[in-house]
């Protein structure tokens, strides 16, 4: 092969190198531009559903809070400070029954999602509610699946405590200190609503206080 045939045969090899280089330079290109469009929208979704997640989350909080204000429709109310605090021995004659608040005995119901199946002394869930604790009783007329349906969220609910009182007027009573519904089906929404505004609600006395460790019988 002639001096001139070899340099011909050079130039065309680094040609076909050079473009096999420029090749590899447009696809790393292209590779690059496609992650970081890609890494784009990936971010920009990430943002805009932190974001709404942010507004969702703030609104449901406003929602709470401005539902947590609202009375629960027909529930009764009593004067915190008419409701004395005192610990006592004995009996005690309360204005209502169930009772929502007054002296009580210094020993509090267990209320840690705690269903009794008997009558409870009042002078001790009173000291229960004192604590922050919502209250279920029900009389004779209340159906088997009601009482059924009330245990159940009874036991998985802390704060609260539930027992037969065959001497209450309403089929089933919710109480907290100071504040009381009656309702006739374990059903009615507002069941809901009181122990969702009421179990260590602001109505409670003394927020955080126990509710284990307490009598577990009469």
């Amino acid at each position: 092969m002639s001096k001139n045939s070899k340099k011909t045969a050079a130039q065309a090899r680094r040609a076909k190198i050079e473009e096999a280089r420029r090749a590899e330079r447009a696809r790393e290109r292209r590779n690059r531009i496609i992650t970081i469009t890609i890494s784009s929208v990936i971010v920009t979704g990430l943002l805009g559903w932190g974001g709404y997640a942010i507004n969702s989350a703030n609104q449901k909080d406003e929602q709470q809070a401005a539902e947590a204000k609202k009375p629960v429709s027909g529930e009764k109310t009593w004067d915190k400070k008419k409701l004395t605090q005192n610990h006592v021995k004995g009996t005690v004659k309360y204005p209502m029954n169930p009772p929502v608040g007054g002296d009580h005995n210094q020993a509090w119901m267990t209320c840690d999602g705690t269903v009794y199946t008997k009558a409870i002394p009042n002078e001790n869930a009173v000291h229960s509610l004192e604590h922050g604790a919502v209250w279920v009783t029900y009389n004779d007329k209340a159906t088997d699946a009601d009482i059924k349906t009330l245990s159940d969220k009874v036991s998985k609910t802390p704060y609260t405590l539930m027992s037969p009182d065959q001497d209450q007027s309403g089929t089933i009573t919710l109480s907290a200190w100071g504040k009381q519904l009656s309702v006739s089906k374990a059903s009615d929404p507002r069941v809901e609503q009181f122990f969702t505004k009421y179990v260590q609600g602001a109505q409670t006395p003394e927020p955080g206080a126990a509710c284990t460790g307490g009598l577990t019988a009469a």
